[in-house]
């Protein structure tokens, strides 16, 4: 802290916009005229309750060596250096909220805007952005009997974190307190909503409410695409799937988790009573800023209670255009091709997770035009989309697939989506209504495209019937993309890379990236996902091998001529750009058939 010191800085005091300042101009990065006329006006009530970076960061200076803009992040990198302790930008998932909490009181972090981010036997980690506030340390370290490490880190950041974590953290205790000591079952939701309804204030209510507010706010800004919420004896995991990958955010004990999972049911439209059978429902959330977020609920009874599922659907993620999904410019022009075709079916396939809603969403909203009528019969609805009718199936009403395609017909529609194809009767219905006049979208789950012929034979549809209705079959998976912050270029034996793209020729790029991992993608490596496909139109030399003796092997190969490119060739092309890795193509992508 050399540094520091020789600024005639004193231990314990507060740093002030002039003190940064006359670090920033002695390190030449602002203008002297700007920093004068801030100290002049940083003397009012307003500046004294802000830290001086974000003072500093608010007025969008230009870094005087760089030329570019000193944001709050980059003055805190700079600021970490010139005090020489470590920069953390805080990674949420990483911490854990229950042990950190408990090292000092919200008042006391609010009070000096610390955040503790880690404790181990020896140790406690705080971040801050006023390093020479010290005034907390020598009691916290008698009561604690450990050594405090400071790191700095995004003021903004601590007070926002701080904030929550200490919120959920109490709502927790309180519920836990509740139901130990209140005489009720905290999972006997009639009493709790009796409570709530009487007009007397629950706490114990106003905590599950609190906890699962801040879960899904929490969910949301971590782009995660499902909430797991798993019973145990004791003490409950909550988790999120982000980017394809589990990744436990949360420890719940087990009574608060049940209250958690009742008032998601609740709000949800389920049965609360009903705890011995699975159960679906749908959750629509709006948030500050008024974008509405739905989610699909789903429970399923294990040996310690009712584990919930809950499936984000977010509009911006669900409804993309076609190159942020991952589409070349050969694959957007081919599939363009097909979904202009006035009759026909399309065929969507993959296992599950794999992005086809994703893509007939994408699809349909291209396509519902004000003068074309877009109908889609789904098993649930996934997303409400306003601008196509959709309708669900309720196997409690004997409305199926096949009946609710036959609905649609008579509703004068152009295009028709079928959420899938599961039987000979729903296959049929759908291929009736391609071959008079509608197009028709619809997913199955099959290996690879050319699969899904054999699959319809194999579910009986005639052979002719599918020559003269298909007009093409799309494969995809999603691969993981590598994170832009952190990724690294590496190379590639000739041999790894012949694995990957044999039997095909493809060369071999000149340069590969790995992930390596960094705060932005939580040492992970990658960030966000992007699908590879596998386009099949049908041609009339194609549709002369559908027969009921139909070889696999030679419609692939057929295809392949035709210009099919396979799902590990669609991969290798975006390692080739930079976008992903060999290990996760060769994850996601079957091997080919002819191996």
């Amino acid at each position: 802290m050399n540094a520091v010191f020789d600024n005639n800085l004193k231990p314990n005091q507060h740093l002030e916009v002039h003190d940064i300042l006359e670090w920033l101009e002695q390190d030449e990065m602002v203008d002297i005229e700007n920093a004068q006329m801030l100290r002049t006006l940083a003397v009012g009530a307003e500046y004294k309750k802000k830290n001086p970076l974000e003072i500093i960061a608010d007025r969008n200076w230009v870094n005087v060596k760089t030329d570019k803009v000193l944001t709050l992040e980059t003055l805190t990198k700079w600021f970490a250096d010139r005090v020489e302790l470590p920069f953390v930008r805080i990674d949420p998932l990483k911490i854990e909220v229950s042990e950190v909490t408990e090292v000092m009181s919200y008042a006391y972090a609010a009070r000096y805007n610390v955040l503790p981010i880690s404790v181990d036997a020896d140790t406690i980690t705080v971040a801050t952005a006023q390093p020479f506030e010290r005034d907390w340390e020598a009691e916290l370290s008698r009561i604690h009997n450990k050594k405090f490490k400071l790191v700095i880190s995004n003021p903004d950041d601590i007070r926002r974190l701080l904030l929550e974590f200490y919120t959920i953290a109490k709502s927790v205790h309180g519920a836990k307190t509740s139901s130990d000591t209140g005489g009720g079952n905290i999972q006997n939701l009639e009493q709790l909503m009796d409570l709530g309804r009487s007009g007397k204030l629950d706490a114990n209510d106003q905590h599950i409410v609190n906890i699962v507010d801040w879960l899904l706010q929490y969910a949301f800004d971590q782009r995660a695409s499902d909430i797991h919420l798993e019973p145990r004896r004791d003490m409950c995991p909550v988790r999120f799937r982000i980017d394809g990958v589990m990744q436990e955010v949360y420890q719940i004990p087990s009574a608060v988790m049940k209250a958690v999972t009742s008032r998601i049911k609740i709000i949800g439209r389920m049965d609360v009573a009903e705890k011995r059978r699975p159960q679906d429902g749908r959750l629509k959330t709006r948030m500050e800023d008024g974008k509405e977020v739905e989610l699909r609920l789903s429970t399923m009874p294990t040996a310690f209670g009712e584990k919930m599922v809950m499936r984000i659907f977010d509009p911006d993620v669900l409804v993309k255009n076609f190159r942020q999904l991952g589409f070349s410019k050969k694959d957007n022009e081919v599939w363009q091709s097909m979904i202009e075709q006035p009759h026909g079916i399309i065929l969507v396939t993959g296992p599950t997770g794999s992005g086809k809603t994703t893509t007939l969403y994408s699809t349909m909203k291209l396509l519902a035009k004000p003068e074309v009528n877009v109908c889609s019969v789904e098993d649930p609805i996934e997303l409400v989309e306003p601008s196509f009718n959709q309708m669900q199936v309720q196997k409690n009403i004997d409305l199926d697939f096949a009946s609710g395609v036959r609905t649609l017909l008579r509703q004068d529609p152009d295009i028709i989506m079928v959420g899938e194809i599961r039987d000979k009767e729903t296959a049929d219905i759908a291929i009736q209504a391609a071959l008079t006049g509608h197009l028709v979208l619809s997913t199955l789950h099959t290996n690879d495209a050319p699969s899904a012929i054999t699959r319809l034979l194999d579910i009986g549809v005639p052979p002719f019937l599918i020559q003269s209705s298909v007009l093409g079959i799309m494969a995809q998976r999603l691969v993981r993309t590598l994170c832009p912050h952190c990724k690294q270029p590496t190379e590639i034996s000739d041999q790894a890379w012949h694995e990957l793209v044999h039997p095909w020729r493809a060369e071999k790029p000149e340069t590969i990236y790995k992930p390596v991992g960094c705060l932005e993608c939580r040492d992970t490596g990658y960030q966000g996902r992007k699908g590879i496909y596998e386009m099949f139109k049908f041609s009339t030399e194609t549709r002369q091998l559908v027969t009921s003796e139909c070889d696999i092997h030679e419609l692939r190969r057929r295809a392949i001529k035709d210009g099919l490119q396979p799902l590990r060739l669609s991969g290798a092309n975006k390692i080739a750009k930079g976008e992903t890795t060999v290990e996760e193509v060769l994850r996601v992508a079957p091997p080919p058939l002819n191996r």
